[in-house]
């Protein structure tokens, strides 16, 4: 993202929309045998506001966080943990697609979860983050790709997500995302936030929209690109419970590591 252009999710709550802690307990187990026990030096990348870049700080990893959106890093640096016995996370702005010139070299692992890789918009950026990504990581260093799995997307055409609902002090804040899946492989992405008051007039306010035109990438796509990069795939999965994947899995979920 041009740091001169206004911030898409600045006014996205991504944070109220997911249950983190029972996401983290989750996740935890493939994130272990992905990344091992010992501590490593790890990007997370796409980190939004943080939660997979904290997590994995209080189990010990050097962590740097990266993400294109101001206002998902500001949130991530203010949820930052004061304890004085945790190395504190580091947080960087910039776009993956120039990863090569935003870290150094010589991390020893890397995440990038929660459906970032489709905001790289064509093969060319794709390629430019993979690139950079392989150049910033050692040799062996395991690399943990999540994004929605878009062969059952495209392919069947899906337009939205199950709506989410939160308690708030107002009433409930209501979170809708809908997609619209192009014949060019993009899906434009429409997240909102709404806030739901039944029996007050209107019962249903908008509060946030935004829409964001996404690459739907498919399994196909990613591991040609990660064979190109100089990336071995190690395991393909439909979930980051480590369920085998197929074409109606829920996510995809590439396991690989820098030849």
């Amino acid at each position: 993202m041009d740091r001169g252009a206004p911030d898409p999710y600045g006014r996205i709550h991504y944070r109220g929309l997911i249950a983190w802690p029972a996401r983290l307990e989750r996740e935890g187990p493939l994130l272990r045998r992905v990344l091992g026990e010992a501590p490593l030096k790890v990007l997370d990348l796409g980190c939004g506001t943080g939660e997979h870049t904290r997590y994995l700080q209080a189990q010990g990893h050097r962590m740097t966080g990266v993400d294109a959106s101001p206002s998902q890093l500001r949130a991530a640096r203010e949820a930052a943990p004061a304890a004085l016995d945790l190395p504190p996370a580091r947080f960087v702005e910039g776009d993956l697609a120039a990863l090569a010139d935003l870290v150094e070299p010589g991390f020893a692992g890397a995440l990038c979860l929660g459906n970032t890789l489709p905001h790289l918009a064509d093969g060319a950026a794709l390629d430019r983050f993979l690139a950079g990504l392989a150049s910033r990581l050692v040799p062996g260093a395991p690399v943990l790709l999540q994004l929605l799995n878009y062969d059952r997307i495209l392919d069947r055409g899906e337009r939205t997500f199950p709506v989410t609902l939160r308690p708030d002090a107002d009433g409930e804040t209501v979170f809708l995302r809908l997609m619209t899946p192009q014949a060019d492989g993009t899906v434009i992405f429409t997240p909102a936030t709404l806030r739901y008051r039944p029996g007050a007039e209107p019962p249903l306010e908008l509060l946030a929209a935004r829409e964001v035109r996404l690459r739907g990438w498919r399994r196909a796509e990613l591991e040609a690109a990660l064979v190109r990069a100089g990336f071995a795939v190690r395991d393909v999965l439909g979930g980051m419970t480590d369920e085998p994947w197929s074409p109606v899995s829920q996510d995809l979920v590439l396991v690989a590591a820098r030849d």
